[in-house]
């Protein structure tokens, strides 16, 4: 009985270790997996990664877009740097009444050569260069022996010829004085009557002649034709005097000019022709007077253009009432002309001479358009233009030559201050 228990005890005993074991660990494996503590960690470290993930995609965020952003802002900078700098003015209005400065030749308001009238050589003369002399005045002596000799003959001729007809026209009375008597035929009175015409006629041609050569004894002296100076002598004493009768070229003895009134001619563009009108005053400015101006007056015009050199020749006259201006000065001339069309002023550095013709480059909406216009004068440095510009425009400023319509610029303050 008791080997019996121990037996039974030992299989009661037995049976169970190997159950136990696998009864056991399921049950405890199950109660790990499901408890509290396990869930929590799966918890924090899908967290974690959430929030490493978070991390790094905020990481990458960051420092990729100021990057993007930087290269942005460089590819933008260096197009704007890639477009040519210009600098822009705005044109100015012209004057209402301009001035326009001309270059004028002076010339007396009466100059004349002075010419011998009769051959012979030079007596003597009695003004040199410089002399203001008067109207009539005796300038100088021609000795003409030939013409005195013809006055001589011809003063004979003229007496032999009145002798002639003094003879005849007592014939004449006589033979009709006898025709009434019937005492001498009627032919003979008509020959006496007709020699006595003949006679008549003789002596007329030779007081012509007689008169013919007084008048050219008397131009043996010269005189000043107007009051006036003496501007050049062109002959001396025992010269000969030749007065081109026969066909030689003539003696110029003297040159007087009239220097108390002045006739300056000035040649006026095309472009300013419509304005210069009789009336209009100009003021005259020479290198010898420096700060001084004359004051004239515009008096005639050309009316007519000049096909050379496209311009219209006025006339202006200076009074020179102490002959301080010379003739023959060359002296520049201010003439006041009334603005017609609007015009307006640049630079000339802002122009481009194209094939087509004169151009300005306006900015507009940021980009460069090629205007033609019009010149008018030019100042030096500046220029008009009476065509082309409404006044409202910005225009460039030494334009470079390869700059095309449509061309993107930037305009730079700072250089367009310097501009102006």
């Amino acid at each position: 009985m008791p080997v019996g228990s121990e037996g039974e005890n030992e299989v009661a005993v037995q049976e169970p270790v190997p159950q136990a074991p696998a009864q056991t660990k399921p049950i405890q494996t199950n109660l790990i997996q499901s408890s509290p503590i396990h869930t929590n960690q799966r918890s924090r470290k899908w967290i974690v990664g959430v929030a490493t993930f978070a991390v790094v995609v905020g990481a990458l965020t960051f420092g990729i877009q100021p990057r993007v952003k930087a290269r942005t802002t460089l590819q933008r900078e260096t197009a704007q740097m890639a477009l040519p700098t210009v600098a822009v003015i705005h044109p100015e209005r012209g004057a209402q009444a301009e001035e326009i400065v001309l270059p004028a030749n002076v010339q007396a308001f009466i100059s004349a050569p002075i010419y011998a009238r009769t051959n012979g050589y030079l007596k003597n003369w009695y003004v040199d260069i410089g002399a203001h002399v008067k109207q009539g005045q005796l300038l100088a002596e021609i000795e003409t022996p030939e013409v005195d000799q013809q006055l001589q003959q011809a003063r004979a001729d003229l007496a032999t010829a009145q002798a002639n007809l003094h003879l005849s026209e007592i014939t004449s009375n006589r033979y009709q004085d006898l025709l009434k008597t019937n005492s001498v035929s009627q032919q003979d009175t008509d020959n006496a009557v007709g020699a006595l015409a003949a006679n008549k006629a003789t002596v007329q041609a030779s007081q012509a002649n007689v008169s013919r050569l007084q008048q050219l004894q008397s131009f043996e002296k010269i005189y000043a034709p107007f009051t006036g100076v003496i501007t050049t002598r062109k002959t001396d004493i025992g010269d000969l005097i030749d007065a081109g009768a026969s066909g030689g070229s003539k003696t110029d003895l003297f040159d007087i000019a009239q220097p108390d009134k002045l006739r300056v001619y000035v040649n006026v563009p095309e472009a300013y022709s419509q304005a210069a009108k009789p009336g209009l005053t100009a003021d005259l400015t020479l290198a010898e007077f420096p700060g001084r101006r004359f004051q004239g007056r515009l008096v005639r015009t050309a009316e007519a253009i000049d096909l050379a050199s496209r311009t219209l020749l006025v006339e202006i006259d200076v009074v020179n009432p102490t002959g301080v201006l010379l003739t023959g000065s060359y002296a520049e001339v201010h003439l006041k002309l009334p603005a017609g069309a609007s015009s307006f002023v640049v630079p000339v550095n802002a122009l481009l001479f194209r094939k087509e013709g004169l151009r300005l480059a306006v900015v507009k909406d940021g980009k460069a358009q090629l205007t033609p216009v019009t010149p008018g004068h030019d100042f030096g440095d500046h220029i008009e233009i009476v065509g082309g510009l409404e006044g409202n425009e910005s225009i460039i400023v030494n334009p470079p030559d390869s700059i095309l319509s449509g061309q993107a610029v930037r305009v730079s303050e700072s250089a367009a201050g310097d501009a102006l």
